[in-house]
Formats: structure tokens, sequence, C-alpha cells
């Protein structure tokens, strides 16, 4: 055996190690089947699986069972008006689905009803097939994680996605940049959505109280538009508030001190006027009446007022005294009668 065969061997054992090598670090390959999904009733009524279905975020095969199409169908026939339209709304949905190229959708033939309802249907047929249930049922949700089944909830991923702020939102935010416009700013939130303030690039640099306007979604991601909001600015003060602020102040009353002379009060003041006469009290009330002016006569003389006599009221009218009781006998009935008749 000559030397190229050895180094030959050498080689082909070279290259056997390192592909032993690769292929040992190499990830291992999952088999190619899927996680089984199984729809609910709730889903279907609700549409927004067809949005989920289109974007390609579902990699696992949906499963309708039967008998939620029977629910629906049942729905369609018996309902009131509002209801048969979502049933059929969710047939239409369906129907789209399976047109779809995106997703693998099965229909699972487990009959057209389920005598112990299609809710426990789904969870028994979950934990038969090891899948998952896709719903926005809350009480299928609260049970099949108390019975270990993975869920999938079409309203707690809207929930995720949701915006950050809304509109009308207020929020410091530091501007780092202009924006497109020269009276824009730009900052940016925690999470690395662009703000573009407007009429605030005075204020590159500075840390502002901004209002939400506006969001916008692309493909791209998410912008948010504001405006900086104006501090509050105090109402000037007019001649009139200035007027009533003194009026509603009190002013204190001092104390009369010991030993001080009290203030007298002063007299009423009549003033007399062409239609009548106007009595004008001041703030301290007359203690006494004052004096009337003596009446004159003709001849200038005064004349003593009489005073007129006061009207006298009539005597009480005596009341007559009980009579007395007649007597019983015959004796003081005579001496009765003869008093009687001296009297008159």
């Amino acid at each position: 055996m000559n030397i190229e065969s050895l180094v030959i061997v050498a080689v082909l054992l070279l290259i056997l190690a390192e592909v032993t090598y690769l292929v040992a670090k190499l990830p291992r390959q999952t088999s190619g089947k899927k996680r089984m999904i199984f729809v609910d009733t709730s889903v279907l009524i609700d549409g927004r699986i067809v949005s989920i279905a289109k974007s390609g975020f579902i990699g696992d095969t949906l499963v309708i069972p039967r008998s939620v199409i029977g629910e629906l169908q049942f729905l369609a026939d018996n309902a009131d008006h509002d209801k048969r339209t979502r049933a059929r709304h969710g047939l239409d949905v369906v129907k789209e689905l399976q047109e779809m190229a995106e997703v693998d959708v099965t229909i699972l033939q487990d009959g057209s009803k389920a005598k112990e309802g299609v809710d426990e249907r789904l969870l028994n047929l979950a934990k038969k097939h090891g899948g998952a249930i896709c719903t926005i049922d809350y009480n299928l949700n609260k049970v099949a994680a108390v019975e270990g089944i993975t869920v999938l909830n079409v309203n707690e991923l809207a929930q995720t996605l949701r915006m950050a702020y809304l509109p009308g939102e207020k929020m410091l935010l530091e501007l780092v940049q202009k924006g497109n416009d020269s009276h824009q700013a730009v900052g940016y939130l925690v999470d690395g959505t662009m703000v573009v303030v407007e009429q605030a690039s005075k204020y590159v640099g500075q840390t502002v109280e901004i209002e939400f306007i506006r969001s916008l979604q692309t493909a791209a991601g998410k912008m948010m538009f504001a405006r900086r909001t104006e501090p509050k600015k105090s109402a000037p003060k007019t001649l009139a508030s200035t007027l009533k602020a003194k009026k509603d102040v009190k002013q204190p009353v001092a104390s009369p001190k010991e030993g001080a002379a009290t203030p007298t009060p002063t007299p009423a003041v009549y003033h007399s006027d062409s239609r009548d006469q106007r009595r004008v009290q001041t703030k301290a009330k007359p203690v006494g009446r004052a004096p009337r002016a003596p009446r004159q006569n003709k001849d200038g003389q005064s004349v003593a007022q009489e005073k007129p006599a006061k009207a006298t009221k009539p005597a009480p009218k005596q009341q007559p005294r009980q009579q007395q009781r007649r007597p019983k006998t015959s004796a003081q009935r005579e001496a009765a009668l003869i008093d009687l008749v001296e009297k008159q």
C-alpha cells in the first residue's frame, strides 16, 4: 500500500469526522405534524380570525368540528333576527377560511350535534389530540385554563396590540430633533414609537408636556402625532372683581378699651322734600325721642298743648247674683213674699 492510498484514506476519515460533528451540533428537525387548533363558535361569529390568518401568524392547522357548524346552523334557523345574521356571518367565515391558501383548515366529522354541549366537546377533543382551543368566550377560557389546555384568545391578542396612548391623553416627552416641516419636533416613546409634535421646533432638547392628537398605523410601524399643551394662564383681575374682593373682606370690629368713654349716639336727621318727608337714620339709633316744638297761636304766643283726655273704659256690668234657692217650707215662702213686697 503506497503513500497516496494512505493520504486518501486519512482525508476520507477527516471528512467523515467533520460530517459527524456537524450532524451532532445541528438542531434536530421537528416532525412535520402540526398542532391542531380547535375553533370555537364565538370566534367564527366574531370574524377577526380571517385577518389573523391572512397575516400568516397561524402556522398550525385550524380544526373546525362539525358540531360547531351544526350550532351555527341551528342559530341561523331558529334564533332571532340578530343572532340569525351573526350565525350566517359565521358560516361565511368558515367558507372564507377554507378558500385561503395561507392557512390549513380541516373539518372534523364528530357529529352534527354535541349531546354534552359544544364547549365540553371542544375540551374533550383538545385533550384527546393534544391541541389548543381558539375562543373569545370568557367562561370557556377559564375552564380550559383549569384543565391545562392551551387557549388562543383573540381578545387578549387585540388588547396586547392596541396603542399604549390614545388621543386626548397627555404626557411629558423629550424632543430630540426637528421634523420634516420647519415647525415640527420629534420625540420617541419608551417602545421606540415616533411622536411628531406640531409647532414645537423651538423646544428641541427640552422636555415638554404634549397631548396626543391621532395615531397612524402603517406596514413600517406606528407613528403618533401630538401638540404641545400651553400652561394655563391666570385670568387678569378686573375692577369689578377687585371691588367684589374688597367687599367680601370683613373689617375687624375694635373692642372698646377699659375706661374709655362710649360714644353717644347721634340723633336722627330729618330732610324736607317737596313730596314727602323722609327720615334718614344714621348707623347708631337715637336713645330718646326728640322734644316736639311748642305750638303758637296767631299772635305768636306759645300755647300749651292740652293732652287729649284718655278714653275711660266703661265699668263692667255687675253680674246679678244668683238667686237664692226657694225655701222648701210654706212659712219661709210667705216670709220671703212679705219682704219682697216691702222692698217694692
